[in-house]
């Protein structure tokens, strides 16, 4: 089953570091801050690699499973047509929006995305800085081969939102066409969204498309200059902390002493920063 689904990730690698190798030049002459700390670059490259490797081995080969035992039960086939590829697209988007948002609301799942807004730099090589842990994604997408779409399809799409984003983690790209900023995410809106800044903080969701945020209030234009990283940043570059400090931090609180069952399902399903004493 796994050979059937397009490796898109591994072709576009040769890609990603032209051009991460553009993006560096490109700072440099300019002399911008973009590129300021190499060992913030190689974090987050190792972290890709990582997210790579273990995706592929091990996460992908679970979800390609599910997906194709649910397939035996679907309602209705779908096929290949053009139309059910444009419907595949726009539906992954959808499931990514929600994806991402509760990885913004429930900090158990929080400890796995925050791996992705750990760097406080913000270009090409953020959009590689990728979870070694990505163990929710089936809970979002399981439910499409049951309305028709084949899990091949689904695994493509997933790979397109994930292609799509990459080119969005610049500072190099200013503010796009008024039309294409209305309809699409893009480098403006995506710094928005890695931005520790009060106003934004838990905004601008979307993939590919950020009409989802402009249609369920969670958009944010960029005004202000964005400030990267978390409203707590975790000061390290090993790789390491980067992955699972969050999950530590989520074990010293349930472990703390004279703790309710109550407060402990908050410190795992409330949002990130909640505490019995701050509600």
């Amino acid at each position: 089953m796994l050979s059937t689904v397009p490796p898109l990730l591994i072709w576009a690698i040769p890609f990603f570091l032209g051009l991460l190798a553009w993006e560096a030049y490109d700072a440099a002459k300019d002399q911008a801050e973009t590129y300021n700390d190499r060992r913030d670059t190689r974090t987050s490259i190792t972290m890709g690699l990582g997210f790579l490797v273990i995706n592929a081995v091990f996460w992908k080969a679970i979800t390609v499973a599910a997906m194709f035992v649910v397939w035996e039960y679907r309602i209705v086939d779908l096929g290949w047509g053009v139309a059910a590829w444009a419907g595949m697209i726009l539906v992954d988007d959808f499931a990514y929006y929600w994806y991402h948002r509760a990885h913004h609301e429930i900090r158990i799942l929080w400890a796995s995305h925050v791996v992705h807004h750990s760097s406080q730099q913000y270009n090409l090589s953020t959009a590689l800085r990728q979870t070694w842990t990505p163990y929710t994604g089936l809970l979002f997408w399981v439910w499409l081969p049951l309305v028709g779409f084949h899990p091949v399809m689904i695994l493509t799409a997933q790979s397109v939102n994930l292609l799509y984003q990459f080119w969005i983690h610049t500072e190099r790209i200013d503010k796009l066409h008024p039309w294409f900023e209305a309809v699409f995410n893009t480098p403006s809106h995506h710094r928005v969204h890695h931005g520790s800044n009060s106003q934004y903080l838990d905004r601008n969701y979307g993939g590919i498309l950020i009409v989802w945020d402009r249609l369920f209030a969670t958009f944010e234009p960029e005004v202000e200059r964005v400030r990267y990283g978390l409203t707590k940043n975790i000061g390290t570059y090993s790789v390491v902390q980067v992955a699972f400090r969050e999950y530590v931090a989520i074990g010293h609180d349930l472990r703390k002493q004279g703790i309710r069952f109550r407060h402990r399902l908050g410190y795992l399903f409330r949002g990130p920063g909640w505490s019995p004493t701050a509600n």
